[in-house]
Parts: structure tokens; sequence; C-alpha cells
């Protein structure tokens, strides 16, 4: 097997212009009529080269040029910036580390507020750990692993920053046992759009706590979280499983979910090279150094095929870390900074394989690109208490998602991607599917209503309360 083959298929599953306008002069033969700059506050970065590089995300699909860029060190100056903003009506787009697919953290004519300054980890306990909402995941993960510590939940990708998964909900392969990131939050500090600076958590300001979890950043910028951790294993035994088809996948998948077979579980269909596809469980066993485990065992009564079967152990944290390799394959070959047109959605576990199985049919072999993928695996909801992270209500859903890897730069194809995205989910969503609100797919205020359901009440009137004026995440167009 080649040795990029041998890279796309270990890697971990689920996993992106023109200055503004300033007004000058206008002069004419009897006088010169001067125009107002738009303001900016005293600490914004005016850099062209900067403002460029505010201007798109990982995504490449969409640009907006802000005025300025302002990295804020302290809660402090990100509430000076905030009751700036409300002075002067200025919209805010908070930024992680860059990573969103679809412009969400970008702003037309407003300020970016780049967190990557805060990423002091603070205080790290047995049970919890004080982050900066700038902090990668990686980072974080390296210094709780330096004390046999780790958070429950990791996504995928650990480029991520802890303030970016926290807008959206942060899923990753221990979901079914831990839920999403968001659901292992114990506290937060918040600087609302008001200009406020908050703690909240379940007990104290527990409006305010379920409206930023997960709350596309509407309503406040998180700077600080405290999260759970928990004793981290030694070693992880990865299990790669091939199919034969979708139906005997899913079975499976359904088995090794229902038992509690492992302690992480994910999946996939992967081009195959040839115009079909070839469909992938992802599984793994925590086990301490020294342990001997039976792999036929852990296997038994599966019907994968078990000759082309990939096993391997690992410590934890190479087998966390091992997204990055695929990274660096990427980058290697230039695609990294392709278009990313991604689509992330639940199915109904009642209807996901035959909706998944429709959608594959009508895929063309191209669809994701030679490493990109779809990934599908089953979720117990019962772990799931995030009150903003929107699943279908049943005990079983599957995600589905189409990582999307273009082999070129070309812009036309993207768009036609994007435009696929929304035609996708609206079958996915007239089947009871909802969207992983991170994708490229246009949304319109309507459809986050009608994503958002019962949960929608919710975010309005903390909307109102905490940032009236509209000025947070413009980006989502939420509101």
């Amino acid at each position: 097997m080649p040795s990029d083959r041998r890279m796309f298929l270990g890697a971990g599953l689920g996993i992106t212009a023109a200055l503004a306008s300033r007004a000058g002069g206008l002069t004419t033969p009897a006088q010169a009529v001067a125009f107002e700059s738009p303001p900016v506050p005293d600490n914004a970065n005016l850099e062209p080269e900067v403002r460029a590089a505010a201007a798109h995300d990982f995504g490449r699909l969409i640009h907006r040029q802000p005025r300025g860029v302002v990295r804020p060190g302290s809660d402090g100056e990100i509430a000076s910036l905030m009751r700036w903003a409300k002075d002067h009506g200025v919209k805010l787009a908070a930024r992680g580390l860059g990573h969103s697919i679809y412009g969400r953290a970008l702003v037309e004519n407003g300020i970016v507020v780049d967190m990557s300054a805060m990423s002091s980890i603070r205080d790290i306990k047995p049970d919890r750990v004080v982050v900066d909402a700038g902090t990668s995941w990686k980072d974080l993960l390296d210094a709780t692993l330096a004390r046999a510590l780790m958070p429950p939940v990791l996504t995928n990708y650990l480029g991520l920053s802890v303030g970016g998964t926290i807008a959206v909900g942060g899923i990753g392969a221990a979901s079914s046992r831990h839920g999403m990131q968001t659901d292992n939050i114990i506290a937060l500090d918040v600087v609302t759009g008001e200009g406020n600076e908050v703690s909240c958590s379940a007990a104290e300001n527990p409006d305010l706590f379920n409206a930023v979890r997960a709350g596309l950043g509407q309503c406040g910028i998180v700077a600080r979280a405290t999260l759970r951790l928990v004793r981290a294993p030694e070693r992880v035994r990865r299990f790669q499983l091939f199919y034969r088809d979708l139906p005997s996948l899913t079975a499976d998948q359904r088995r090794v979910l229902r038992e509690g077979r492992f302690d992480q579980l994910q999946g996939a269909v992967l081009p195959d090279g040839s115009g079909g596809w070839r469909y992938q469980l992802d599984a793994a066993v925590y086990h301490a150094s020294g342990s001997a485990l039976d792999d036929e065992a852990v296997l038994s009564g599966l019907s994968d095929d078990r000759s082309a079967a990939v096993i391997a152990d690992l410590t934890y944290r190479e087998d966390a870390l091992a997204f990055g390799k695929f990274e660096n394959l990427l980058r290697s070959k230039g695609r990294w900074s392709n278009p990313q047109p991604w689509l992330l959605t639940f199915l109904r576990g009642s209807n996901a394989e035959r909706i998944a199985g429709d959608i594959l049919a009508g895929l063309k072999g191209d669809a994701v690109g030679p490493f990109g993928r779809i990934t599908f695996y089953p979720l117990l909801t019962k772990a799931f208490r995030t009150p903003l992270v929107r699943l279908p209500e049943e005990d079983i859903v599957f995600v589905f998602n189409l990582i999307r890897i273009p082999p070129s730069n070309d812009t036309a194809a993207a768009e036609r991607m994007v435009a696929e995205n929304r035609a996708l989910y609206d079958r996915i969503r007239e089947a009871g599917g909802i969207q992983y609100p991170v994708g490229a797919v246009a949304m319109s205020p309507f459809d986050w209503e009608v994503h958002f359901g019962s949960g929608w009440p919710q975010l309005r009137e903390a909307k109102q309360r905490h940032d009236p004026q509209h000025l947070l995440a413009p980006g989502y167009n939420v509101f």
C-alpha cells in the first residue's frame, strides 16, 4: 500500500480582497470636501497584510475585509473594545486560530478580535483546568498529559481553539460516552455584547452559560473556560476495519455502540481510487502499558474483512495527534490551503442508512476528492446535554459529514460544491436530520430558527439581553 494511502486511512476521522475603502477627499475646482474615515479603536492593527489575513479563513470560500484587527491580552481589553463597538455601532467577530470554514469568524468593515494572545493555561487540578479561550486543544492536551490527565472529549484535529469549539459544541471520537466538549465545561468567563465581564456556570448566571455554549458566539466572547478533566489512558489500541458495503458497516457500528465495546467509535466511507467506495469502522480501546489485549475477543462476531484490518497500539498522545500527520501530508501536496466546502450533519438513527445510501448513490466519484472522506458513525444521544446543541430526537443518531478536500484551487468547482451542500442539507433536513453548524452551507435567519427549534426562543431572548445591537458574530447571519 503506498505511504500516502496508509496516511490517509490512518488519519483521525471527523476534522478552512481588496482593502476596505477609506473615504478620502473629493476635490473640485472650488473646494476640497473631506469625508470622515470610519472609526477604529486606538489599539487596532490597520496594516494591510494583517487585515488581509483576517479577511479569510480555513475554508477559503468567503472573504470579508475588516476595518482592523485587535489582539486583546485580557478580559478587560475585550470589554473595553466591546463598549467602544457599542458606542460606534461597529460589528465584531471573535477569531480563534482561523479554522472556520464558511466565514463564521469574519466581518465586513468591522473589527476582528484575534484571540490568539489569550492562550494561557492557568490552573490544572485533578478534576479541572482553567484555560484561556485562545489556547489550542493540542497545547492544552500537552499540559494536562504531563499530569496524566485529559479532557474527556477531543476533536480529531487539535489545532482548533478552545473558544472556537465552545461556540459550536465540539464533537469527538469519545462523544458517545461524554457528549460534546460543551457538556464538559464547568464555568466560563464571558464578555457580553454590552461590554460586561460575567462569570457563568450551571449555578451562576445559567442563562448566559446556556446561551454561550454552542450559541455561535451570538451573546458574548468567551475569555476563559474551566473544563472537566479525567484520568488519561496510557495507551490506545486502534482498530480500523473494512466492510463490503454500507449495511454491513452500519450493522456492526450499531452492535458495538449498543455493547459499549469501544472507548472511541467512528467510521467513514472512503473513495477507493476507482470511482467506488470503501467502508471503514474506526474504533479504539484504552488500556494500561504492559496489559495484554485479546484482539480476537475485542472483534468477535464482527463481519469485517479481517484480512484488511489495520491494528495499531499507540500512546494516548500519539493517537490523539494522528490527524496532524494527515495535515502535514495535505500541506506537502498543497491541498491544505485549497477551498474546503465541507458539509457536517446528524441523521436520525431510524433512517440514517437509507438516507446516507441514497446520497452516496447519487454522488460522483470526485465528490470529496482523493483525500476526502464521508464520515458516518452512530452516537448515543443520552450523553448530550448542552441545550443549544441540536440533534435529532432519537436515542441514536448518525454523524454524516462530507469532508471535501478538492484537488485544486478551483473557485467555480468549490462554489458548485457549496450549492450542492445546500441541496443536500435541505434533503437531510426534510428527513429529520440537523446540521452541525460549522459547514459550508448558506443559512438565513429563518434557517437558523428552524435549526435551533425549541431552543430558538432561549437564544433569541439571550441575544436581546446580552447583545441587543446585534454586534457579535455577524458571519453566522443568525439575527
